[in-house]
């Protein structure tokens, strides 16, 4: 794919093919013209994806970037370790978009950097792979889906369950109508996380660490330890609290089952309960979602309390007039109108699906974009973390939201429509 006349597309000229051939990363056995070159951002989550995309067939991890050196280095060994190929390590990810051998940006970074680095991989003619949530807030989601299409590249999100066969399985009987007309989901997460604690701001980040590059888009403030290198998950100058950090995963299977996209009503209401700490997201907080056709989804989400619905720490419920299925993690549990377990079903939830899946897309493109979508499609993404977003709102402003059905826009309230999008740094503004 690297090297080719046009970088968005491949498998469009035989001289690109012959090309890479003669690159370092052309391994024997694998078809240089199918090729996909990969430069991942954010080595805490990313170190797991980067070495997944280097051990899919036909697919090199050419880059790793992290803004903390250390890390971005010590990953650079553990990639080498999958098939002997060894990265180069790199502070900034504009390095990677310029770098006309990299097909594909894996975004991996804190959640504030999501969308926008999507959307410059976009604009620079790259595929992406994005973790979840795919946007910090409502109007990134939009901007990344624009982008997509605009540009005619492959935006998978990173929400593997899509790609699980097993859930597949489930989500298919649900459509089928096995359990009768469906008409609500119930969703769920459930841990025992610790207490963040109080900020600290020294002004004076570690060495290692280039603190204005790792604030990017979001607007500066002065470096305190409490944010990095995983706590900027709880505090909405940066995160999306625990519905976007793991809700996401269980929400976007209860849409998905139900076969809904945006919603008309949306209500909040949990706290931070636990711990008494400078933390601003809610530990306990429970979220109902009304949708068009008489259908309902309600999230509930423990962050300090192991214990959730089922007994389990993660799970969706589908609830039909003749019977209920009941995802897992990565399989299901089917029951009769009467409560009777009729089966159940254990599966595999692997990462290396949903690369597969994305990496099938994007040999799927050609001068028009994918002709084959990948399983968790860009558009899809932003549908699901639009949920979450518009969760967090309801919380955020006390208050119930109405919602065009058409979009999931938010209807004659202007607190909460504030905050559809959020000020950004000078000059790191997304754009499409």
């Amino acid at each position: 794919m690297s090297q080719t006349i046009n970088r968005r597309f491949f498998l469009q000229s035989t001289a690109a093919g012959i090309a890479l051939a003669s690159t370092p990363f052309a391994k024997a056995g694998e078809s240089a013209n199918d090729r996909v070159v990969v430069g991942v951002m954010g080595l805490s989550r990313g170190l797991s994806l980067a070495r997944g995309f280097e051990a899919q067939s036909n697919c090199e991890v050419k880059t790793v970037c992290d803004v903390d050196k250390n890390r971005a280095n010590a990953a650079v060994g553990s990639v080498e370790k999958v098939k002997g190929r060894k990265p180069t390590a790199v502070t900034d990810f504009r390095k990677m978009l310029d770098d006309n051998d990299v097909d594909v940006l894996v975004c991996a970074a804190p959640d504030h950097w999501h969308a926008p680095a999507t959307i410059l991989a976009c604009s620079a003619g790259k595929h992406v792979y994005v973790e979840k949530p795919c946007s910090h807030n409502p109007r990134e989601g939009e901007l990344c889906v624009t982008a997509a299409k605009k540009n005619k590249v492959v935006v998978q999100m990173g929400n593997q369950r899509r790609s699980a066969d097993k859930i597949i399985e489930a989500i298919k009987k649900v459509h089928d109508g096995e359990i009768g007309d469906v008409y609500y989901s119930r969703s769920w997460y459930a841990n025992t996380r610790g207490p963040t604690g109080k900020r600290n701001p020294t002004g004076k980040p570690p060495a290692h660490l280039q603190w204005d590059l790792w604030q990017g888009p979001a607007p500066r403030i002065e470096y305190d330890s409490i944010y990095h290198p995983y706590k900027w998950h709880w505090f909405w100058h940066f995160g999306t609290g625990e519905m976007g950090n793991n809700g996401i995963h269980a929400i976007d299977l209860s849409r998905w089952g139900l076969g809904v996209d945006y919603p008309t009503r949306v209500v909040a209401g949990g706290g931070r309960f636990a711990w008494d700490d400078d933390q601003e997201t809610p530990d306990t907080l429970m979220t109902t979602f009304n949708f068009p056709g008489k259908k309902t989804i309600v999230w509930e989400g423990l962050s300090c309390n192991r214990r959730g619905v089922e007994g389990t720490g993660f799970g969706a419920s589908f609830h039909g007039t003749k019977g209920t299925i009941v995802l897992n993690s990565s399989g299901y549990t089917h029951y009769s109108a009467t409560n009777r377990e009729a089966a159940k079903v254990p599966g595999r939830l692997n990462d290396a699906d949903h690369f597969a899946d994305f990496l099938k897309s994007i040999r799927s493109t050609g001068a028009n974009g994918p002709t084959q979508l990948p399983n968790s499609w860009i558009e899809e993404g932003h549908k699901s973390t639009l949920l979450c977003h518009l969760g967090n709102i309801a919380y955020r402003t006390e208050s119930v939201l109405n919602c065009d059905a058409n979009n999931g826009r938010i209807l004659n309230n202007k607190p909460a429509e504030a905050l559809w999008s959020r000020d950004y740094e000078k000059g790191w503004e997304p754009k499409v």
